[in-house]
């Protein structure tokens, strides 16, 4: 009798653990695209691991230009995307690639350029009269030219300006934004860049800020999983988990608290709308 409650209880037991494993998805590895400012920063660095700890997700990230994680997106390479273009983050709901978009946090771009400021940006009030000064006096601007977040902003900036920009003053890098901060500071040009990479490696630069503050120059962060719908073989659970976590008050106060020299670098607002601060 004794060993056949045993036994029973060896069966129960295996069962329950049968049930519980298939509580577990099964895919516990996440594929995100997002943009080299949310891993230049070191924001990701900071904030990944608390939410693998905590979900046991493993996230592998593949930090390149918007345009180019939207464009991952699109093909089903990844499961979610984390990006900074507004626009093209609508664009790619409504096409059906991913399912909604979620507003994540916010920082802003600023205009650098040498200490010197050789085209009066410091005396602009807006960031197209910025650019018009700098067309104007033909000063060196290192665009970023990869289709990123910010490469976005700076076309639609020059779009407001009334200016096509070209000449051998403007050239086009195809880089990342701290090698793009980089070499406008060693050409002693001005760029655009995201005010969390230019926090994370400030020490590094001989720029200044130039011009900022303005409503143009607002920088919304927003989060999507791709579409299930469309590809159903991605882990479209283990993007959602990474959503809910990053917009939950947990998340947002795990961004709230990264900060460089006591600065924060980007601010929550996943319970606002991503058309105001």
């Amino acid at each position: 009798m004794k060993k056949l409650l045993s036994t029973l209880l060896l069966a129960s037991a295996f069962l329950c653990g049968a049930v519980h494993a298939d509580d577990k998805p099964a895919n516990m590895t996440l594929k995100m695209a997002t943009t080299t400012s949310t891993e230049n920063s070191g924001l990701l660095t900071d904030l990944l691991p608390k939410f693998e700890k905590e979900s046991g997700y493993s996230i592998q990230v593949i930090a390149v230009g918007t345009g180019k994680a939207l464009k991952m997106g699109e093909d089903g390479d990844v499961d979610v995307v984390l990006v900074h273009a507004p626009a093209a983050e609508k664009e790619f709901v409504e096409k059906g690639f991913g399912d909604k978009r979620y507003p994540v946090m916010y920082n802003d771009f600023i205009v650098l350029g040498p200490d010197a400021d050789p085209a009066g940006v410091r005396d602009t009030k807006t960031a197209p009269e910025s650019f018009a000064k700098i067309a104007e006096k033909q000063a060196i601007f290192i665009s970023r030219g990869d289709d990123s977040g910010t490469d976005k902003k700076e076309k639609q900036l020059w779009e407001t300006a009334g200016i096509k920009p070209a000449g051998d003053w403007y050239r086009e890098a195809g880089q990342g934004m701290g090698k793009v901060i980089q070499m406008a500071g060693e050409l002693e040009g001005y760029t655009l860049a995201d005010r969390g990479t230019w926090l994370a490696g400030v020490d590094k630069s001989p720029l200044k800020i130039v011009h900022e503050g303005d409503k143009d120059l607002f920088n919304p962060y927003g989060v999507i999983a791709v579409s299930q719908t469309r590809y159903p073989d991605i882990n479209h659970t283990g993007a959602q988990a990474f959503i809910d976590w990053i917009i939950s008050a947990k998340g947002q106060q795990a961004i709230a608290d990264f900060k460089i020299n006591g600065t924060p670098l980007f601010t929550p607002n996943a319970d606002k709308p991503a058309t105001a601060k």
